[in-house]
């Protein structure tokens, strides 16, 4: 806690010494003026005195031999003396021998000081002859102008004042800079040291002695201070511990230590509510022992709670998949999978804790096999708060439970059917590189400026035995996940590079190959290595083969993707961005990226000529691509017309169904042969001419 100057201690005490101080420096100045008056007023007395004894002789001398010429030579010295008003010789009742007078001084400080000294002071002496006779002759009278001392009292009251004030000041500084060490300045260390404690753990950072106060009151304040610090620590501790005790018994399982029903509810409404405005499924899996009840009766009940401890311990390694786990009651538990965007990821969860359950659990030294069912019910779909979801998983379990056991299934029969297909094809898809069930198809890549084909893009294709053909969009999300995408990606590579060597043995020596790299190739540590090889034993040469990735996978992990794009670089094969547009790069990024072609998304050229933020889009990228100096090549063309707009934009490539349809490679040939013969002037190939030599049932 920051200490408020303007309500500072310190700054008060020192504002109350200085006006104290400041209050008696003028006092005693005042008082010291006074008494200098008084002084003033003796000075001029004393003065005329001795003025008055110093031409009291010759005065005496003028008037006794009636001499006016010596008494004027008496009184022209008496106004040597710059404070002299008026001086006269002379016998009273007589007329003056001799006498002289001259205006006051106008001096500025008169106003002050005719009032204290007076404006002029008059003194006399008399005049008497030598003893024995005394013989009176006459006075010699002076008036003092006062105007002169005056102006020195003046003088000596502002030095005395302000001296008085400023040595009162001074003895109050060195009284506060004092009382500022010995108090306020130990008090603010105490107050710094107290902002320093945490209101947590109060007895952590004690409060240090100051040096020199161990043994006075500052000193025994800290101690007792420290002391109740540490009791406020032990007391907060003691009631922690009993608070935590109590809502731990209230919201958690004694048995297992997980949550239980009540936590559950909340913690699931809590996960809904975040999952509602997101667009998220929240899943929630409801695992039931199957024959819990015969394990009691053939060991005991104490095995079974051991067996239902090891069993959350088990469930427990899950958690970083799961929102929530809880223990229902008995030998079911509940699990909540937040933040899931297909159901497939809640089976995939199902299926790792029924594997999990595989290994046997030791009880009395014997090995028992737990068996279990889940029921598994999804948000929104199957409801929408955490009572009907909880309901219905309890329900889809007990269906299951009664069916067949030691399974999972969904409340929604055409979700559960749904994802049993998906792992079917999990399974059929580790076998099918091995069953040769992959094939490749290509597309060609036009180039506007000398109307050629310059590429081919390899497209991977899944032809299964029972389903058909899978598109890639429901496949190669399955590869990424069970990890058969790096070998699959491996399988694409060296098909493709074969294939390119076989064009280029047939005389298309200009043609380029682009395929497809899964994020997931993207970041395997092989990759370059992998392409330099082929490369390599396919004789292909540099930039032939050019490799795309999506933008999406781009910024998943930016720095590592650019280390691996450079080490792709260098080993001779272009890199292309593909679907660009439809994910979330910046400039800045795409500058620092070693890339060669942009490729735009094909839901963006669809609709450029009927939604103008689609060819705003289009625009905007092939505008970027040249500021950056790279290629600019759309995909999706598919009427003369997007074909017309793009070109006329500064597009550099096209690709899509105007031009061909992905063909296998002995289909293409022909028309790669085709092209050939055109010249660099002539007709590009049109889409009748390109379809001329497809077979639709293998497209």
């Amino acid at each position: 806690m920051k200490q408020d100057r303007k309500n500072s201690l310190s700054l008060k005490l020192l504002g109350m010494v200085l006006f104290s101080a400041l209050i008696v420096g003028v006092v005693l100045s005042c008082a010291q003026i006074v008494f200098d008056a008084y002084k003033t007023r003796q000075m001029v007395t004393n003065d005329a005195h001795r003025i008055l004894d110093m031409f009291r002789d010759p005065s005496t001398q003028a008037v006794y031999s009636l001499d006016r010429e010596m008494g004027m030579q008496v009184v022209e010295g008496l106004f040597k003396h710059e404070s002299v008003h008026y001086a006269a010789i002379g016998h009273p009742n007589e007329p003056m021998l001799a006498e002289k007078t001259r205006p006051l001084l106008d001096l500025p400080t008169r106003w002050l000081t005719d009032p204290i000294l007076g404006k002029e002071q008059t003194y006399n002496t008399q005049l008497v002859g030598r003893s024995p006779y005394n013989e009176y002759y006459g006075d010699l009278r002076i008036t003092l102008d006062t105007a002169v001392y005056g102006a020195n009292f003046i003088t000596n009251s502002g030095v005395i004042f302000i001296s008085g004030v400023l040595r009162a000041l001074a003895m109050a500084l060195v009284l506060y800079l004092v009382y500022h060490w010995l108090l306020t300045k130990p008090l603010a260390k105490i107050i710094e040291n107290l902002s320093n404690i945490n209101p947590d753990r109060p007895s952590e950072h004690k409060l240090p002695m100051l040096k020199g106060h161990e043994r006075n009151e500052l000193g025994l304040w800290i101690n007792t201070a420290n002391q109740l610090l540490a009791s406020i620590e032990r007391n907060s501790r003691l009631r922690d511990e009993a608070e935590s005790s109590l809502q731990r018994m209230a919201q958690y399982d004694f048995l297992t230590g997980l949550a239980n029903r009540q936590q559950l509810q909340n913690q699931l409404d809590q996960i809904l509510q975040s999952a509602g405005p997101a667009q998220r499924r929240v899943a929630v899996l409801c695992v039931g022992l199957d024959d819990f009840k015969g394990i009691n009766e053939q060991f005991s009940y104490q095995a079974g709670d051991a067996l239902l401890m090891a069993l959350a311990d088990r469930l427990r390694t899950h958690s970083s998949r799961l929102g929530t786990l809880a223990r229902l009651g008995g030998d079911q538990f509940a699990l909540v999978q937040a933040g899931i965007g297909q159901p497939y990821e809640a089976a995939d969860l199902a299926q790792s804790i029924l594997d999990s359950l595989e290994s046997p659990f030791q009880v009395d030294g014997q090995d028992v096999l737990l068996r279990a069912t889940i029921g598994i019910t999804l948000f929104p779909e199957d409801g929408d708060n955490t009572e009907q979801l909880l309901q219905k998983a309890e329900q889809t379990m007990t269906l299951a439970k009664s069916r067949s056991r030691n399974r999972f299934q969904f409340y929604i029969a055409s979700v559960d059917s749904e994802i049993r297909r998906r792992r079917g094809l999990e399974k059929d898809l580790r076998e099918a590189l091995s069953l040769n069930q992959f094939y490749l198809v290509f597309q060609p890549q036009i180039e506007y400026k000398h109307n050629q084909i310059v590429g081919v893009e390899a497209l991977l294709r899944w032809s299964h035995p029972e389903h058909g053909l899978i598109p890639p969009d429901q496949f190669i999300p399955l590869a990424e996940s069970n990890g058969q995408i790096t070998a699959i990606g491996e399988w694409v590579l060296d098909q493709s590079c074969r294939q390119l060597r076989a064009w280029h043995d047939m005389g298309f020596n200009n043609l380029r190959m682009a395929v497809n790299l899964s994020t997931v190739q993207l970041h395997h540590a092989e990759l370059p290595r992998v392409i330099s090889n082929l490369m390599q034993v396919y004789r292909l040469p540099p930039r032939s083969l050019e490799l795309e990735v999506t933008e999406t996978g781009l910024m998943e992990d930016i720095s590592t993707a650019a280390m691996h794009l450079h080490s792709l670089r260098r080993s001779g094969a272009l890199i292309a961005i593909d679907d660009f547009g439809t994910g979330y790069s910046s400039l800045s990024y795409l500058k620092s990226l070693p890339l060669d072609k942009i490729k735009i998304d094909k839901s963006f050229v669809q609709d450029l000529l009927d939604d103008e933020d689609d060819a705003t889009i289009v625009r905007a990228i092939i505008q970027l691509g040249k500021s950056l100096g790279m290629q600019v090549i759309a995909e999706g063309v598919e009427t003369v017309e997007q074909e017309r707009y793009i070109i006329a934009e500064g597009c550099n490539e096209g690709q899509g169904y105007f031009y061909s349809r992905p063909l296998p490679a002995r289909e293409l040939t022909p028309l790669l042969r085709q092209a050939q013969r055109n010249s660099p002037g002539a007709k590009r190939v049109s889409q009748a001419d390109a379809l001329v030599a497809q077979d639709p049932g293998k497209a």
